[in-house]
């Protein structure tokens, strides 16, 4: 392809670049570069592209997309923001395959790898075809799963995938939306046919220097949605909604005002019973997975659905069929008297809902085990320790993802929270050994919620990554257990 086409929706301030000029790829890692390839640097956490300039040059760089001059001797094409000048040109190398499908963003702090699982599961049953979904548990593609290392992949390899999901014949793709996505421009230039809105709590208030940072730049979704679906229950909506510059439709548990607002909720240990009140129709909707905050979820799927043209006894009997998302409110079959929950809640708002829908059907104690990532958020540490001894009746408290933190210094993080706390709690650092003290202190009818981890199958110890899947530690503890029997 040539540079020229490329460059055609990219705003350019100055170039020595021929347009003209055959490029064989596009590339943002000098680590992948290969000769003929367009070269574009972009800043991140930890390196710098415009620092690579000598080894994109000795690797045979084509051309470099740069913010400032390279200062040698290969043609470059200086722009103000290389991070949108990489969505552009990757979405121009792709053939811009955004625009060959109707994309559902979906945003907010908790919620939106279950919305964004229920809505593929709803649309599909109500088409009749085939969706794609990128978000946190991957790249789905009707039934084929592939690995994604981010909630919202970087820009060239979102718009790969959107090209593959569009050549597999899928008409609709739902996305999460990731806060570090949309302020880091990984999702420049993609419209949406409907943007999401389930909530916000604090959290990645390492990356964003306030809430309201954090909600401003969570809005900018709703900028580029044609149709907007918010949860006013929330208190940063009005936010939301001030940026959307679409027909905004709005969902809601409390507030009868909504445009889909859900009456007579009925909570059980295995499903939410609910009526969807909406202009000129009333449906009952029953989905088999438990909590307050799974009606919240149907809602956004109910009302996202709605849009897209599908009729609501169509969404009803397929919210009805859908299957539960892996690692949110997951449980685990033991074959015991106790139930073993696993949840990905690693947010106090989080952690708070999945604890309290446990309480709601536990026919015993609720007991709790978690632990904080490292070098992320430190603030919300205490907070989850505080939720955690005030709504639980026994808690754990162990590692996560320390990364490159020492995990004793995370968990006297989470401490600081429980001073005043009367609920008993244990500190066990391994994980594992968390695990399997917890198991073998389960009473009948306990509920253990195993918390923060969910769908992931590792923890990260320093900078390496180690196989650690808690279905699996589960099912070792029982064997361990035979064993000793």
């Amino acid at each position: 392809m040539k540079l020229g086409d490329l460059l055609k929706k990219i705003e350019i301030v100055e170039t020595t670049a021929d347009f003209d000029m055959e490029i064989s790829g596009v590339c943002y890692d000098t680590r992948r570069l290969e000769a003929g390839q367009l070269f574009v640097a972009v800043r991140g956490y930890v390196s710098d592209g415009h620092a690579y300039f000598g080894e994109a040059v000795l690797k045979g760089a084509a051309c470099v997309i740069c913010e400032e001059a390279t200062g040698l001797d290969m043609p470059y094409v200086l722009v103000e923001d290389s991070r949108k000048a990489l969505a552009g040109v990757s979405a121009a190398w792709f053939g811009y395959p955004a625009s060959k499908l109707c994309i559902i963003g979906v945003t907010g702090t908790n919620g939106k790898t279950t919305v964004t699982s229920l809505l593929k599961q709803v649309i599909e049953a109500c088409s009749g075809g085939k969706a794609g979904l990128i978000g946190t548990n991957g790249i789905i593609i009707g039934d084929n799963e592939y690995v994604s290392d981010r909630t919202t992949p970087e820009s060239y390899d979102l718009h790969e995938n959107l090209a593959k999901i569009a050549s597999e014949g899928c008409r609709y793709v739902i996305m999460e939306v990731s806060s570090h996505a949309l302020f880091l421009n990984r999702v420049y230039g993609i419209e949406y046919a409907v943007g999401v809105y389930t909530n916000l709590s604090p959290d990645h208030l390492d990356f964003h220097a306030s809430m309201e940072e954090y909600a401003a730049t969570k809005s900018l979704l709703f900028s580029v949605s044609h149709n907007s679906v918010i949860n006013i229950d929330d208190e940063y909506a009005p936010i939301m909604q001030s940026a959307a510059s679409g027909s905004v439709y709005t969902y809601s548990v409390l507030n009868d005002a909504a445009d889909f607002v859900a009456k007579s909720i009925k909570l059980q240990a295995e499903k939410a019973d609910f009526c969807v009140l909406s202009v000129g129709s009333l449906e009952r909707v029953e989905l088999r997975i438990p909590g307050i905050f799974s009606v919240y979820n149907a809602m956004a799927v109910i009302a996202a659905s709605r849009i897209l043209g599908f009729d609501i006894g169509q969404i009803s009997d397929a919210l009805l069929n859908c299957t539960g998302v892996k690692g949110r409110a997951e449980v685990v079959t033991t074959g015991r008297d106790y139930t073993v929950i696993i949840d990905y809640a690693h947010t106090p708002d989080a952690l708070s809902n999945m604890i309290t829908a446990a309480r709601g059907f536990t026919q015993g104690r609720v007991v709790t085990l978690f632990g904080c990532g490292g070098d992320r958020d430190k603030t919300k540490r205490p907070l989850m320790g505080a939720i955690a001894a005030k709504l639980s009746d026994f808690v754990y408290v162990t590692s996560d993802n320390p990364r490159t933190e020492n995990p004793g210094m995370i968990i006297d993080d989470i401490l600081a929270g429980m001073q005043d706390t009367k609920t008993p709690y244990e500190v066990i650092e391994n994980r594992r050994e968390a695990i399997y003290r917890a198991l073998d202190k389960s009473i009948p009818g306990d509920v253990l919620i195993l918390a923060g981890k969910g769908h992931e199958t590792y923890q990260i110890l320093g900078r390496d990554k180690v196989h650690f899947d808690e279905r699996e530690v589960v099912a070792d503890y029982y064997e361990s257990v035979e064993r000793k029997t």
